[in-house]
């Protein structure tokens, strides 16, 4: 479904991916693992279109897009859930949620997600009229996710879901991750810190150190990897 062959992005003149290369195929969730600064973040941007790689290719059902502007990208399938969440605080949460909705004109299947959203997040339902600005940080990851889904992704890129949350929410996300990728076969990229709960949520995963990919494989593989359970296990 996804790859990414040789991409280079840079931040100004500083070089942060460095002929990365990445394959994603469909229904799988694919986990990329580093540490603050290797990469992770950016890749999930380039792939987005908001930070355009200087060289590579990054190919979507076969197609390129990495001259392709952010709003076709989710057009095409493709929708971001940024680190830090990024809602409209000022907006309700059936708001954020129909700005999520935005290029849809299926007024009867928008509904329909709606309502299939808030039996994911039955809190939300109650929070409907309630401003984002004003939920706790777990049910604000709840509505970003959810403000992604109502694009009807068929990739969605989640950024550091679990970044700030206690332990409840974390196993919750994760929860819901694994749910969304059984039940509706949206294929996921997921980037975390939290490398174990990543790995076991995750059919495959990717290491990255510096703008490269130094290790790959099957996620329960690199579980038990001894390099990444010293680096990023804790173990």
């Amino acid at each position: 479904m996804l790859r990414l062959h040789n991409v280079q992005t840079f931040h100004g003149n500083v070089q942060v991916l460095k002929d990365l290369s990445i394959e994603v195929s469909e229904g799988e969730i694919i986990t990329l693992i580093g540490a603050n600064g290797a990469g992770k973040t950016t890749t999930l941007m380039s792939i987005s279109g908001i930070v355009p790689p200087r060289a590579g290719e990054i190919l979507f059902d076969g197609k390129p897009i990495q001259n392709v502007s952010p709003d076709d990208i989710v057009a095409s399938g493709i929708s971001l859930v940024p680190e830090g969440r990024r809602i409209f605080p000022r907006l309700t949460v059936m708001e954020n949620l129909d700005m999520g909705a935005f290029l849809r004109r299926d007024n009867a299947e928008i509904k329909k997600d709606v309502n299939h959203i808030f039996e994911l997040f039955p809190i939300l339902a109650e929070r409907r009229h309630q401003q984002g600005g004003t939920l706790s940080g777990g049910e604000q990851q709840m509505l970003a996710i959810s403000r992604a889904l109502m694009a009807r992704p068929r990739l969605l890129l989640l950024d550091e879901p679990s970044l700030g949350l206690g332990p409840i929410f974390v196993k919750l996300i994760f929860d819901i991750i694994r749910k969304i990728n059984t039940e509706s076969r949206t294929t996921i990229f997921l980037v975390e810190q939290n490398a174990h709960m990543a790995l076991k949520v995750a059919h495959r995963g990717y290491v990255m150190e510096n703008g490269r990919i130094t290790l790959e494989g099957s996620a329960d593989t690199l579980l038990h990897n001894e390099d990444v359970k010293k680096a990023y296990l804790g173990i």
